[in-house]
């Protein structure tokens, strides 16, 4: 049996009890594939039918949106990085109910993205083996669930590459994007931007579905901040994370909006060719040959990537709020080689309970997974909401800022908030709306108790004392 080393419950000091197995060019990798996901090549399809060419303002806006909090983000975590992140920071600056509940809020987030990538990864895969698509949906579980088990630098180094793969292929989308758009594509079927105007005009469909759009164009940008929690388990924490959130804005504009502008300039918006999936259907328009065998790989690349960071973040938040006290003390117990094996464990369990409530009792998948629609808004607004109240008490300056302090910190937490009217207005999403400030009020309750029993989260870390190690 593998020697088990007790660990603190404080969350002070990045990767305290874990190791620093990280290297430069994973962090870099993990950051860049943080934000490319399967909504990028599939999903993006569903923003493009709701606006129209206006879809490029919600993914703008998004975009901006993410930008503004990665910033607020790293300006705590580069002064103090931790495997807690935004959690461990709500839990100092607001109190230890709201790193209590935003902490299990995101663990939940992340456990039901498990399902959701492995029974994606399945039919894609089943698809074009011919196998009953849950065989491979539990063998890709079993297969990144195990090297997280091993060692952080495994989870690294299968982000490594697939974060490469996928950056080479939205790389080369945009190259033969913009080939096609100037005329310069040998045997394309399309060219010019015509069709950001031509079928309806640019806004077909007017204000309110552009609204609805960046509901999904903002959901697509969900994991720019697992790099603030990766980055505490490698050798120069902060480095890496200033390094990142430098190179947000490029990543987004580049990847996302230059993406999204290709797809509306050679595809009409109503096009029927367009469900399928919006890379694909321009690769299509190109007369590009196995465009629809292409983007299965990339997809399933894509999924892959997304299970693999899903495993790693909800096992280091489990962690985290082990160390704090506010998870099971066996959540908090690391390996010899420093991984938390019984959160990553019990977290990719959930995540297969998930998947097997899907093919039996897929009604009430649909609830779980409606109970997260609204958990990412939550973290962005937790995140401004400590950023705000942990600079209003800091004394002399910081080496990462958020810009024009106070008042876009205020203006983005009044956009953060109109969204979520917005969700409340609009049919399709009140339903996650409601359903995820059901399960945040339980979570904010029991959270308020606890730091009513026990104290604070700053009290704690005064009188914190070591866990024993569970065997």
């Amino acid at each position: 049996m593998p020697h088990e080393s007790p660990v603190p419950p404080s969350s002070g000091g990045p990767g305290r009890g874990l190791t620093q197995g990280l290297k430069g060019r994973q962090i870099t990798m993990i950051s860049i594939g943080g934000v490319i996901g399967a909504g990028l090549f599939v999903g993006s399809s569903t923003a493009v039918a709701t606006a129209g060419p206006a879809v490029l303002i919600s993914f703008l806006a998004a975009a901006a949106l993410v930008v503004l909090v990665m910033q607020m983000l790293g300006e705590m975590a580069v002064a103090n990085p931790d495997t807690g992140s935004f959690s461990t920071y709500a839990d100092r600056a607001l109190g230890r109910w709201a790193g209590f509940s935003i902490g299990w809020l995101y663990w939940w987030f992340y456990v039901l993205v498990i399902p959701i990538e492995a029974i994606a990864a399945g039919e894609v895969l089943g698809g074009m083996t011919g196998m009953p698509s849950w065989i491979p949906t539990f063998a890709v579980i079993a297969v990144l669930a195990g090297t997280n088990l091993l060692a952080v630098r495994n989870y690294g180094e299968f982000e490594y590459w697939f974060a490469l793969l996928k950056v080479i292929a939205i790389v080369g989308f945009l190259v033969l994007g913009v080939l096609a758009i100037l005329g310069l594509l040998p045997g394309s079927g399309t060219s010019g931007v015509s069709n950001l105007w031509s079928n309806g005009g640019f806004a077909p469909k007017g204000g309110i579905a552009v609204l609805a759009a960046l509901l999904t164009a903002m959901f697509s940008f969900q994991g720019s901040e697992i790099v603030t929690i990766a980055a505490a388990e490698s050798e120069d924490p902060k480095k890496n994370i200033k390094k990142a959130i430098r190179a947000v804005v490029w990543r987004l504009g580049l990847f996302y909006i230059g993406s999204i502008l290709i797809v509306v300039s050679l595809v009409p918006w109503n096009a029927d060719g367009l469900a399928a999936g919006s890379y694909q259907a321009v690769l299509e328009r190109m007369n590009i040959p196995g465009a629809r065998q292409i983007m299965d790989v990339v997809v399933v690349i894509a999924v892959c990537s997304c299970l693999n960071s899903a495993v790693y973040t909800a096992s280091r938040m489990a962690f985290s709020l082990a160390r704090r006290g506010d998870a099971p003390a066996a959540f908090a117990v690391v390996s010899r080689g420093g991984v938390p094996r019984n959160a990553v464990a019990a977290s990719t369990v959930v995540g297969i309970v998930a998947v097997i409530a899907n093919y039996l009792l897929p009604k009430i998948f649909t609830y779980l997974l409606a109970s997260s629609g609204a958990i990412a808004l939550m973290m962005y607004l937790v995140i401004a909401v400590t950023q705000y109240a942990t600079r209003r008490r800091q004394h002399g300056p910081t080496e990462v800022r958020m810009w024009l302090f106070p008042y876009l910190t205020v203006a983005t937490i009044v956009f953060i908030a109109a969204v979520l009217i917005l969700m409340a207005v609009l049919p399709g999403h009140r339903l996650e709306l409601w359903l995820s400030f059901g399960l945040a009020a339980v979570l904010v309750t029991v959270g308020f108790r606890l730091q009513r029993k026990q104290g604070s989260g700053r009290e704690r870390e005064e009188c914190a004392t070591a866990l024993p190690a569970v065997k």
